[in-house]
């Protein structure tokens, strides 16, 4: 499930708690207090010397919490470590938001403590190798897993045409059209305002965690086949909200999520795919929980995207495209709501909804629209289209070239280690899940 792990990355890229929905603000004047480069700052914090109390007493490896039951391929699942009240110690209190997030922050300490043992490393001296080594890995599955997932190799490949032609980057050179810092890599507010909120429509209202968990008290399973599913928010029964601790039998079964080896195609056992990019949000996220948001008057997750969107001044999707030399959609093919062919050629087009819209979508929205109109059947598998794809893309890209330390700068000819990957040498986030359950 990319989405859970796009989550993850936006964590590591951005931290804006300075901006508000209920005030116009200037672009300029916000500061990410996140550094824009894949450098995992949400999971090591300020490192060992200044949160100790995140690491074992090596000074290298992450403490962990409580152990978990409900994974049968995973013997050794661990939750987060807490505080009394049920709060997560981590690099970054977001990734505590739901139960599925927070374990995947897990996996990735206990991917640092794998790497620790593969490197054998024993004191504080071996701290910054560890972390190096885990980065390195991590960028690589954002840039060979993550990204071909999400923008398609063709888009990738004609930012980063190495990666296509097999040649080292230093002979075939990157092509960023647009993201040229002058300086430092930033973040535009295109891109985190906008371009890489479409994983909100990939979001599903509910999940299985495991094959063995029992049906929860008001959260009957409604094929009856006791295949329980937990909301992802809920006001009357247990959801996967986050921000405490949840019941120890709720070890998040990744083989429901990722590739992690051969999953049937039906069943409580199959994957649970991210839901298609498309122009329309679950339910759920109509009415966000008080937890996550805090106290606001606007609960509903695409009503702030939109508001943040008008309050940042962003250009329209239309503008963006032209401004990009790309053809713009026309009114009449951008539409509102799922992808699927029972509903597709019904949905009601955006300016139907609203004249003011017409020829003036919002950017997210458009984002979104770009990437849907890619749609033919239920089985078309939706990338971003050419505005997304392209803006996502190219600052990825140019925050990996932008970092000094990245393996793409620093060392541009680098492999993952051959203990870690896969025995064709390949590297995702499944191999990186494995790995951690082995630490």
């Amino acid at each position: 499930m990319k989405g859970a792990l796009g989550q993850f990355i936006d964590h590591d890229l951005t931290f804006d708690p300075a901006s508000s929905l209920q005030k116009v603000n200037d672009p300029d004047a916000l500061v990410d207090f996140r550094t824009p480069r894949f450098d995992l700052d949400n999971l090591y914090g300020r490192g060992p010397d200044d949160q100790p109390y995140m690491y074992q007493g090596d000074g290298v490896r992450f403490v962990l919490g409580r152990a978990l039951t409900g994974n049968s391929d995973d013997a050794s699942s661990r939750d987060l470590q807490r505080t009394a009240g049920g709060r997560a110690i981590i690099g970054d209190p977001r990734n505590d938001e739901n139960v599925i997030i927070s374990q995947l922050q897990a996996a990735f300490l206990r991917f640092h403590n794998r790497v620790a043992d593969v490197l054998k490393a024993s004191g504080p001296r071996d701290f910054a190798k560890v972390q190096e080594v885990v980065r390195w890995h991590y960028q690589w599955v954002v840039l060979h897993d993550f990204l071909p997932t999400i923008i398609g190799k063709d888009m990738l490949f004609s930012i980063l045409p190495h990666l296509g032609s097999g040649k080292s980057i230093l002979h075939d050179r990157p092509i960023l059209r647009f993201y040229q810092p002058q300086k430092e890599p930033y973040m535009p507010v295109e891109f985190s305002v906008a371009a890489y909120r479409f994983g909100h429509s990939m979001v599903r209202p509910q999940y299985r965690l495991n094959e063995v968990t029992p049906p929860v008290e008001g959260n009957p399973d409604p094929s009856g086949k006791n295949d329980p599913r937990l909301p992802i928010f809920s006001s009357t029964a247990l959801s996967l909200v986050g921000f405490n601790e949840f019941p120890s039998t709720w070890a998040v079964d990744w083989r429901l999520f990722f590739k992690l080896g051969i999953a049937p195609p039906s069943g409580k056992n199959r994957i649970q795919p991210a839901y298609k990019i498309d122009t329309s949000l679950v339910n759920p996220l109509g009415k966000l929980p008080e937890v996550v948001t805090g106290p606001t008057p606007v609960p509903s997750l695409a009503l702030r995207n939109l508001l943040r969107s008008l309050r940042m001044g962003l250009p329209s999707g239309q503008a963006v495209a032209r401004a990009m030399g790309e053809p713009i959609i026309p009114d009449e093919e951008l539409r509102v709501g799922k992808a699927n062919e029972d509903d597709f050629k019904n949905n009601p087009t955006l300016a139907s909804i609203s004249s003011e819209f017409s020829r003036n979508a919002p950017l997210w929205y458009y984002v979104l629209a770009d990437s849907q109109n890619a749609f033919k059947d239920n089985n078309t598998p939706i990338r971003l289209g050419r505005i997304g794809g392209r803006i996502v893309g190219e600052v990825f890209a140019g925050i990996l070239l932008g970092d000094h330390h990245s393996f793409l700068n620093h060392c541009p000819n680098w492999k993952p280690h051959a203990e870690l990957a896969a025995s064709d040498g390949t590297f995702g986030i499944a191999d990186l899940i494995k790995q951690a359950m082995q630490a």
